[in-house]
């Protein structure tokens, strides 16, 4: 009856997602030219899709009668649920699992084959990182390199619909790589990368993490022993964050998964609840009521309300001209200025007092530095190259460090001195048109 529409045609029977949707997807043109889509499915199929995977355990139409019986649950029917449960018990942070089951249920798919022929699906800019940990757990903590369509290609390389992929593993390895987490799409790979490093790296990442509370308690006003010498304060952080002991906390601040300013941030609220700073608190308020005036500091940054105070640019994301922006009042270090998309910006927006806009001078000038990260396959003559694109641009280069994986990624860090956005933007661009060259970033800290 209809004209179908050229690649709006999805069948979700043969290939069902992972929460056992099933259905045919086609969109075709109306009488009147109006575009409209059609799902075909049986009546079990629209049950799952209408309550949920739990319907297709609990019913099922008997053969002769009308009437519901209830069936076995099998191993297979269980794979996707498990799965789910597992990102929960490993994941601290309620919003990133919510985020990871809305990744794993909507984002589009790609499908490829095992060299057997088996069909596997992965999220759109799945790489064969993702395809190896989909097989098996040890597939991917032994794989070495990777084979698409029987030719040998970088294991970050992102499968296309129909690509057949065969991993190559080695007893020999040591494991995954750190750098695998900036490519992989899944939630699996990622979950098992993660996992690896926390048991394979516990000691030392309990180690890291109590350098990194050493660290930065040394920026505090109040002393780290009066901040660990309370055991009921320990205990709320631990109950907090649903550590089960001590060394559990150091290791997920050493491994990543918690920041030691967050921990210490806790600590120092717990301490403040026993010592009113009312000195401080005074200053927060005449700071924030201060008549505004307009006058830039030598940052060319704008403190809305407040004249001749300290601003800094911070050193976690380096603030150019052109970011938005937004301040942060400090104990005794004047106004430190981070960009909205500052790695740091969740436990800065925790305390709302002492955030107070700000906004860059329209005529500003002067240098900045940032970080620029590069990412290619690598090949003789790369660095030479990309350092010639700098040369094209109004930038001047202040340092260079690079290091090649063992995957023959090429990661490079340039140090970029520039006066604005818009010329780091043009920096980006050229980058981007070498060869081999495949993503260039701006560090975010």
């Amino acid at each position: 009856m209809y004209t179908p529409m050229p690649g709006r045609f999805k069948d979700y029977i043969a290939v069902p997602k992972k929460n056992m949707y099933q259905s045919i997807h086609t969109t075709v043109l109306g009488l009147k030219g109006t575009p409209f889509e059609v799902q075909i499915r049986t009546w079990d199929m629209h049950r799952t899709a209408e309550y949920g995977i739990a319907a297709h355990w609990a019913y099922k139409e008997a053969s002769n009668k009308g009437t519901k019986s209830s069936v076995v649950v099998t191993e297979d029917k269980l794979a996707w649920l498990r799965e789910t449960l597992e990102w929960q018990k490993n994941t601290e942070n309620p919003d990133e699992f919510l985020n990871t089951l809305k990744t794993e249920l909507y984002e589009e798919e790609v499908y490829v084959f095992t060299p057997k022929g088996l069909i596997k699906v992965l999220p759109r800019g799945g790489t064969p990182i993702d395809f190896a940990y989909m097989i098996h757990e040890q597939i991917g903590h032994r794989m070495i390199g990777c084979k698409i369509n029987s030719k040998i290609m970088p294991i970050i390389t992102k499968l296309k619909n129909g690509d057949i992929v065969e991993i190559l593993t080695s007893e020999q390895t040591k494991g995954p790589s750190r750098d695998w987490l900036k490519f992989v799409k899944s939630s699996c790979a990622r979950n098992r990368i993660n996992q690896w490093f926390k048991k394979a790296q516990r000691a030392e990442n309990i180690e890291k993490g109590k350098d990194l509370i050493d660290k930065e308690a040394k920026k505090l006003p109040v002393k780290q022993a009066d901040l660990f010498g309370r055991q009921d304060w320990i205990q709320s952080v631990l109950d907090k964050y649903h550590f089960g002991s001590l060394e559990d906390m150091y290791a997920s601040i050493g491994f990543g998964g918690i920041s030691a300013t967050k921990i210490l941030a806790r600590l120092l609220e717990k301490y403040n609840d026993e010592h009113e700073e009312e000195n401080f608190t005074k200053k927060i308020e005449e700071l924030v009521t201060y008549k505004p005036t307009y006058k830039p500091s030598k940052t060319g940054v704008i403190v809305k309300g407040i004249d001749n105070c300290l601003v800094k640019l911070s050193k976690c994301c380096n603030p150019l001209p052109g970011d938005s922006i937004i301040g942060y009042i400090t104990k005794g270090r004047g106004v430190s200025v981070h960009r909205t998309n500052c790695p740091n910006i969740n436990e800065l927006l925790e305390d709302e007092e002492r955030i107070i806009d700000v906004c860059w001078y329209d005529d500003v000038k002067g240098s900045y530095i940032v970080d620029v990260e590069i990412f290619a396959t690598d090949r003789g003559g790369l660095l030479k190259d990309i350092l010639k694109q700098v040369e094209t641009t109004k930038t001047n280069l202040v340092g260079v460090n690079s290091r090649t994986t063992k995957e023959k990624i090429a990661i490079i860090n340039l140090s970029i001195q520039t006066e604005n956005i818009t010329e780091l933007k043009k920096l980006v661009t050229q980058i981007n048109k070498v060869e081999s060259v495949y993503e260039v970033k701006r560090k975010r800290g």
